[in-house]
């Protein structure tokens, strides 16, 4: 076995979280083919008429994928509306902005 992909989510609401599990890629093998097969899941999810995000928004694995989904005018709405409610910067500082 390669390596595997365990998928469990929320019946109610569609949210799926997919777990790729190494198995017995090599290291090297893990950490070049790591992203391409996440990149490959959510642009599929996105055809699909699916999001990146989940129930909790989108956490640190999905932050370098959100221009799969998100355009430049989504950031830049998303940058504003936090200067409004975050002059400072002082809420999850650099976590996506």
């Amino acid at each position: 076995m390669a390596s595997s992909q365990f998928c469990f989510g929320h019946a109610g609401d569609g949210n799926l979280h997919t777990n790729i599990i190494k198995g017995t890629m090599s290291d090297a093998d893990w950490d070049t083919k790591l992203n391409d097969g996440i990149c490959e899941i959510f642009e599929l999810t996105v055809s699909l008429g699916g999001t990146i995000s989940g129930e909790h928004g989108i956490g640190l694995v999905q932050k370098e994928f959100m221009p799969i989904k998100y355009t430049d005018i989504h950031f830049n709405l998303w940058r504003g509306i936090k200067k409004v409610f975050d002059k400072n910067n002082i809420l999850n500082p650099g976590k996506i902005f």
